[in-house]
């Protein structure tokens, strides 16, 4: 069995563009030109460069991408005002608040406030139900849905396959679970944490690693099973002098080791960042067609 192919989220993002693409020029032969909006409140650095690249990966694809920059000090009801606005605002199909929020405002309250039509993030209890009951109406958090893509277009056989999920959280976490064990996809899945007993147990069980924590390297490669299939979520920033920034990008996988141990594997950069971002446009599209009816 090989070991070590790269499973190339950039090559794979670019076939879900071309398709998005495809689907927004018949939204436009029809009369509508599917919008986005982004909110990104405050000059978190990080942020900034997230809603840049999102916001040329929509016009690349025919979606109006419109960005809204507030103050770090812009209250909770401002934002709350903004978003009624975009609600009702028919041009705007998909809305996105950046996070991280200033510390005045509450992010769960400002998830709730956005319409579930135009949650293309996800993230509203309403789209959190519909995916977690299997229903096709509801909105998958970006990257999940591209790793479910992932898996598909690599042929990874997830019935009745073990799959480990590393990390919790209501972004990745959580509803990579929820998809895993739909009808169809009939993964068994254990979701482990920082309050999980002797993590390696379970990873060196696992058909399937999605790590998802944000600890860098945290699988190693005596953690994983020869022949796994290792998708890596984590982005984190380690120290190197010898990078022109003086960081470079690691997941949590410790890549260099779990190559030779796993038979696919994404890399960081390149590997899942690339695909989140297709499946916002393609959420995006959807929703714009649904409002067309």
């Amino acid at each position: 069995m090989t070991r070590g192919a790269l499973i190339d989220g950039v090559a794979l993002a670019k076939k879900v563009r071309e398709r998005v693409a495809a689907d927004v020029a018949g939204l436009k032969a029809r009369g509508l030109t599917p919008g986005l909006t982004v909110v990104l409140v405050g000059d978190d650095p990080a942020s900034a460069v997230y809603v840049r690249s999102k916001g040329k990966a929509s016009e690349e694809v025919g979606i109006h991408s419109d960005t809204i920059k507030l103050p770090a000090s812009t209250t909770q009801d401002e934002l709350l005002t903004l978003i009624d606005r975009l609600n009702a605002d028919r041009s705007v199909h998909g809305i996105l608040v950046q996070m991280p929020l200033p510390k005045q405002i509450d992010p769960d309250t400002v998830i709730r406030r956005i319409d579930p039509a135009k949650d293309v993030d996800g993230f509203h209890p309403v789209n959190v139900g519909l995916v977690l009951t299997g229903s096709t109406e509801g909105y998958a958090p970006c990257t999940p849905a591209g790793v479910m893509e992932m898996l598909r277009e690599y042929g990874v056989d997830t019935r009745g396959a073990n799959v480990v999920v590393i990390g919790r959280s209501n972004i990745v976490g959580k509803p990579m679970a929820s998809l895993l064990v739909q009808p169809g996809v009939d993964a068994t899945v254990t979701v482990c944490h920082s309050r999980t007993r002797d993590l390696a147990e379970h990873t060196r069980r696992a058909d399937v690693i999605v790590a998802a924590v944000g600890r860098a390297n945290i699988v190693t490669a005596d953690m994983v099973r020869e022949g796994a299939v290792v998708i890596d979520v984590g982005m984190n920033r380690v120290p190197d002098a010898a990078a022109p920034r003086g960081y470079r990008l690691v997941g949590d996988v410790d890549f260099d080791g779990v190559k030779d141990v796993a038979s696919l594997i994404t890399p960081v950069p390149g590997g899942v960042g690339p695909m989140t971002i297709a499946m916002l446009l393609q959420n995006t599209a959807r929703a714009a067609a649904r409002a067309l009816g």
